[in-house]
């Protein structure tokens, strides 16, 4: 990497701290820590969520899946795109309406304003072991970009070290307000720099539709190039996250009123699918065509089978971009990177705080000695988030599996609040517990499912079976 991409990229960097800096000083307590003091418009929020839920993690796994198999990657985030538009309609409206008569900062205490405590405490722990493993997840996207850019000054362990270091102090010092406002300068950055300068640049290199052509088979250029398991694996993992997603509930909270609200997801949710889908797996897609052509040899990739698939995105940019836009584009990645990573450190700060902590202890009512342990809970938990990402290989993979967890253990019981007069406390328990408990053992066991089904669907399953039938019993039991 040339000097002048270095010091644009440190440049760069520097500013996004800067800015945490800032709101570190303008932060007067809690509400403006985890919500922003409620008073944020819809651009910003609907491009903060896009950024936070897409980020640099979902476009280095993107990019993988295109150098795997091609534009009908795209469809995985499609299920973003129901998903948004799903939430913006169903669940929405519910929030903003609670909040006339209550404050919320998290997910959890949502949840907890229609069953009890008891559940809003066992939310509260799902999801932040959730979202600390959605923290880890971007962590590694940034050390494996930083890895494939630095090659071979820069080796795993020591590119995740310094990401983790940036990503825990920024956040932690700035609260969400310095997340959302970032959030939208660094999408836009990382928006304008694919359409105008890694998209065009990258084509050209690989000789246009002729060179993709030459070296690479049909099915990479067919949308239909996908089994249905995956399709199916990828819906039930994606669209209810729209439902149980601490950062989209921060921000949910952070808007200035309901049509806000609404009109923020509708924007996230076209900026997904098809914008990021193809503009992610087309680069990846660019990425096969180059190490088939040669490109990465210099580096001493011969292969595609030499690399990690998501690699290829940031070795095609490292090989093509010139000298200058190299660090801009860098920066804007690592940059999108920040914007999933600090949302998420973010959102396992509030719920281990607010949902977990103060449960249990007595926590100082003064706004500032709140505000400073939120601050030092932040730096604590992103560390334990450094600390796995150096034991997870692929970052998709944890993503997935990070919601996958939040998922099955926190989808059924929304939708019973949301769709049902009187849904029980004690059958929303034993679903979390059953439905998050069966998908993680079901994880870490590694064991070949049936139809090759994610280990989400049997998870959600059985919390869908013992939510019904539970509530079902109670319900049957009371009116007699």
């Amino acid at each position: 990497m040339h000097y002048l991409d270095i010091l644009v990229f440190t440049l760069y960097m520097m500013g996004v701290i800067g800015i945490g800096i800032y709101f570190l000083i303008r932060n007067k307590g809690v509400d403006d820590y985890y919500v922003g003091g409620r008073k944020i418009g819809s651009v910003h929020i609907g491009l903060s969520v896009v950024a936070t839920d897409v980020g640099g993690g979902f476009s280095i796994g993107l990019g993988g899946l295109g150098f795997i198999m091609g534009l009908a990657g795209s469809w995985m985030l499609f299920t973003g795109l129901i998903g948004a538009w799903l939430s913006a309609v169903l669940l929405i409206p519910r929030v903003k309406k609670l909040e006339e008569t209550k404050t919320f900062y998290t997910f959890p205490q949502f949840l907890g304003s229609f069953y009890n405590p008891k559940v809003a405490l066992l939310a509260g722990i799902i999801s932040a072991i959730g979202y600390l493993g959605f923290t880890s997840s971007q962590i590694l996207a940034g050390a494996i970009l930083a890895e494939a850019t630095f090659t071979p000054m820069l080796d795993r362990q020591t590119a995740l070290i310094i990401m983790g270091i940036i990503v825990i102090i920024y956040t932690a010092m700035g609260g969400i307000k310095a997340v959302i406002y970032t959030d939208t300068i660094q999408w836009i950055i990382l928006m304008s720099g694919l359409i105008f300068i890694g998209i065009p640049i990258a084509y050209y290199s690989v000789g246009g539709i002729t060179g993709m052509r030459e070296v690479l088979t049909p099915e990479f250029f067919s949308l239909g190039n996908i089994r249905w398991q995956q399709l199916l694996n990828w819906a039930v993992t994606i669209i209810p996250i729209w439902f149980v997603g601490m950062t989209l509930y921060q921000r949910i909270y952070a808007s200035r009123n309901r049509k806000q609200a609404q009109r923020a997801w509708y924007i996230a949710g076209l900026f997904e699918w098809p914008v990021m889908a193809f503009m992610g797996v087309l680069l990846g897609l660019f990425a096969r065509v180059a190490i088939e052509q040669g490109m990465f040899s210099y580096l001493g990739f011969e292969h595609a089978a030499d690399i990690d698939a998501e690699q290829g995105l940031p070795l095609l940019l490292r090989t093509v971009l010139p000298v200058g836009l190299m660090g801009l584009m860098m920066a804007a990645y690592f940059s999108a990177i920040m914007s999933t990573a600090d949302s998420c450190l973010m959102a396992s700060s509030g719920n281990f705080m607010t949902d977990i902590l103060t449960k249990w202890f007595k926590i100082p009512e003064s706004k500032k000695a709140f505000l400073l342990l939120s601050q030092g809970l932040t730096l604590i938990l992103g560390t334990a988030a450094l600390l796995l990402a150096t034991r997870m290989p692929n970052v998709l993979e944890l993503m997935l599996y990070s919601y996958a967890f939040m998922v099955s253990g926190l989808f059924v019981p929304v939708i019973g609040a949301l769709f049902l007069k009187k849904a029980s406390p004690t059958a929303a328990f034993w679903s979390m517990l059953l439905g998050g408990g069966t998908t993680i053992t079901l994880i870490i066991g590694g064991w070949d499912l049936p139809l090759d089904l994610d280990p989400n669907i049997f998870g959600i399953s059985l919390a869908i079976m013992s939510f019904i039938f539970i509530n079902f019993t109670i319900n049957k039991i009371t009116k007699k």
